[in-house]
């Protein structure tokens, strides 16, 4: 990445300098202007309305037009010499908290890197953000237009958020606001219902841009020659709702009916593992009570041999033998077979419980 500015955070008597980057970066599809005729691209030139003539850019000025018509001229050096201080510094207000900034003043994002010599301050500043939760807010200049701006820890560094001044957010002045709009306890009840049952935890990468998805398909079928896909359906022309309570049943049952459908689909999906791991816990046992018909073996000729206490280690085999000698061959093969079982299930820890359903996934 590239920086776009260098400077330095004011943290009271502390300087971090830091360089500033883009957060975001842009992947629309960018398109330029042709002649349908022949496809030339369209070219635009900068032509003075006086002369007619095409301008270089080196012989290009700023001009503002005064409410009376008169014309003020600025070059370069004009805005030089501005008594901006915020042109190198990013300085810091106050603090306030999170909750308490309305996100429609939010911007733009920029992620602020330390210099070599300032990685501790800037180091001591996010675990200081972090610790209290709030936000610092600051301002700096950025392109010679000097800003509002907030400055947040995430993912180990710090983010700066550019901002609207509060004069260039613009009022609601819509007419039913002065209006009196009866709801019913019932369709409160119902709306809020509804909501609960689409409540989840957000996470962006389960979402997908299908505008752009779709437009690439698009550029890729006319660039072979293939045949173009075909758009969604015309959706139905929509109009006042006659009966709202109807509408948010039937909502609520909708979104009940994806959210057991994802459930049963997960379900689905977990039964072929469930079944591997059954039929490797077959074999496991089948093994289990061929070792434990030798194991019962073993226990009987050490039994007549010595009654050392090194025999015990077959303590359990041992009885398990006797027993099944007692009372008879086949039955003492299967509970043979079950002690064998659980011998292996508690020396190797394999359970055969199913994993934990995780949370299921939203569409988009």
């Amino acid at each position: 990445m590239r920086s776009m500015w260098r400077g330095a955070i004011s943290f009271g008597l502390v300087n971090v300098t830091v360089r500033l980057y883009a957060a975001t970066e842009d992947h629309d599809y960018h398109f330029f202007q042709l002649h349908r005729k022949d496809h030339g691209r369209i070219r635009y030139k900068r032509v003075c309305s006086a002369c007619g003539e095409e301008v270089a850019y080196e012989e290009i000025a700023k001009g503002y037009e005064m409410d009376d018509g008169r014309l003020v001229v600025l070059e370069p050096e004009d805005f030089a010499k501005l008594p901006i201080t915020t042109e190198r510094a990013i300085e810091v207000l106050e603090f306030v908290p999170i909750e308490s900034v309305d996100p429609i003043y939010f911007q733009r994002s920029y992620l602020l890197e330390p210099e070599n010599q300032s990685v501790r301050p800037y180091v001591l500043l996010r675990e200081a953000l972090e610790r209290v939760g709030r936000l610092a807010v600051v301002k700096i200049t950025l392109r010679q237009r000097e800003t509002l701006a907030m400055l947040r820890a995430r993912d180990d560094v710090i983010v700066l958020h550019t901002m609207l001044w509060p004069d260039e957010i613009r009022p609601a002045k819509f007419e039913f606001l002065g209006q009196e709009v009866p709801v019913r306890p019932q369709e409160l009840e119902m709306a809020t219902s509804l909501i609960q049952n689409m409540t989840g935890e957000f996470e962006p990468e389960e979402f997908v841009d299908d505008y752009q998805r779709l437009l690439g398909q698009l550029i890729e079928a006319k660039a072979s020659g293939a045949e173009i896909p075909e758009g969604p359906p015309e959706a139905p022309s929509g109009g006042d709702v006659i009966d709202l309570m109807d509408a948010l049943e039937r909502s609520v049952a909708q979104a009940r009916g994806r959210g057991e459908a994802a459930d049963s689909a997960e379900s689905a999906e977990k039964k072929p593992a469930s079944r591997r791991r059954a039929g490797q816990g077959g074999e496991t046992t089948r093994q289990g009570a061929r070792g434990g018909a030798g194991t019962r073996a073993k226990a009987g000729s050490s039994r007549s041999k010595s009654a050392n206490p090194a025999a015990s280690t077959g303590g359990r085999s041992g009885k398990t033998a006797d027993t099944g000698s007692a009372k008879g061959a086949g039955s003492g093969a299967a509970k043979g077979a079950s002690g064998a079982d659980k011998q292996t299930k508690g020396a190797k820890g394999q359970p055969t419980t199913r994993r934990k359903t995780t949370g299921r996934k939203r569409s988009a």
